[in-house]
């Protein structure tokens, strides 16, 4: 008996300090973990006038199916970076981020994301700010110019930053193209314009003011995120793409819309092309994409967490042990107080008030 709970008193020092070491231990031991944004742009050839570049979006800390697109990406030669447009983990905490962080380290591209409302949710902006940089920014190739807003609040573009982003146009007139990234798109491609707000920027008069805008400079695209999907059109002739299919949960059955994807945009003299990548994704019937829904989330957080269930099984099996080893005492304390008349009392009292 001595030896079996020997054996257990092992287990559980061993399961509670390894887990404690790995939660504590700075993730990545490399100051290249802050300024990923600068670092990236760095990386990226200014004087290119051919190139292709991958945008995708809402990923929200999947495992397999946000991996597998980054393997796809590391296997084309052709693709110089990736732009995210948001939602990169569930939400904004530690644990989110620096799973995230794992994943992205295995991308060999340049790594440029735009904010997203689930990437600041629960204190999460200063980790963003830390990790990444900037919240808006912008950069340029030779023939064309990228520019990346933040509308995380999900309600409007600031002031100062609509202000910004007319500069920006001003600067963009010199270049070919144009690109323009945010995480919300300005209105749901789902619904009339007359039944805005859908799952987009809430205050209209701030959209119809970007949009207005975007016309005025003719963007060559405007890409964001935010809806669970793959989307298509122009607003008022301002051309969009939503895509926000690299992982997260897939909530429509339309074939034309919910699956996963990334795009591969190709930048030439002769103009842009995009080509839609679609990724293995659950059957369109309601019971494939709840079951998939489920399984994504419970799989991803046993992984996400996985050193915080180890910690805690530790916990557990240690308190289990003290409680068996401490039972005599636990059990004379007990008869002790039973023993005296207010803890009587108190437990007469109790035993009244459930019978009434």
């Amino acid at each position: 008996m001595r030896k079996k709970n020997l054996f257990f008193w092992v287990i559980a020092i061993v399961l509670i300090l390894t887990s404690t070491l790995k939660l504590t231990l700075p993730i990545i031991q490399n100051e290249s973990i802050k300024d990923i944004i600068c670092n990236s742009i760095k990386s990226i050839d200014p004087s290119a006038n051919e190139f292709s570049f991958v945008v995708l979006g809402d990923n929200k800390n999947s495992v397999s199916t946000f991996g597998k697109i980054i393997d796809e990406i590391n296997a084309n030669p052709d693709i110089s970076f990736v732009i995210n447009t948001g939602d990169l983990v569930f939400d904004g905490s530690l644990t989110k981020y620096n799973y995230f962080l794992k994943q992205i380290f295995k991308l060999h591209k340049p790594f440029l994301p735009v904010v997203g409302n689930h990437d600041v949710a629960d204190g999460g902006m200063n980790n963003y700010v830390e990790f990444f940089g900037p919240l808006y920014y912008t950069f340029a190739t030779k023939e064309a110019y990228f520019i990346i807003l933040n509308d995380s609040n999900e309600e409007t573009i600031d002031g100062w930053q609509i202000k910004w982003l007319e500069e920006q146009f001003e600067l963009s007139k010199k270049y070919e193209y144009t690109f323009v990234f945010l995480h919300v798109p300005l209105f749901d491609p789902r619904l009339s314009m007359e039944n805005q707000p859908g799952h987009s920027l809430e205050n209209i008069d701030n959209a119809m003011e970007i949009l207005h805008l975007l016309k005025k400079f003719k963007v060559t695209m405007v890409f964001a995120g935010h809806i669970h999907g793959y989307f298509r059109g122009n607003w008022d002739g301002v051309p969009y793409t939503i895509t926000g299919g690299a992982g997260a949960e897939l909530v429509g059955l339309d074939k034309e819309h919910y699956f996963y994807h990334y795009i591969i945009v190709h930048v030439k003299k002769s103009g842009i092309e995009y080509n839609v990548v679609r990724v293995n994704s659950p059957d369109f019937n309601v019971m494939d994409r709840v079951g998939a829904f489920l399984w994504l989330y419970l799989y991803s957080f046993v992984v996400i967490n996985y050193w915080w269930i180890v910690l805690t099984i530790g916990v557990v099996i240690f308190t289990v042990l003290i409680v068996r080893g401490f039972k005599k005492e636990i059990m004379k304390i007990w008869h002790w107080l039973i023993r005296r008349k207010i803890i009587r009392l108190i437990s007469k009292f109790f035993v009244e008030s459930k019978s009434h």
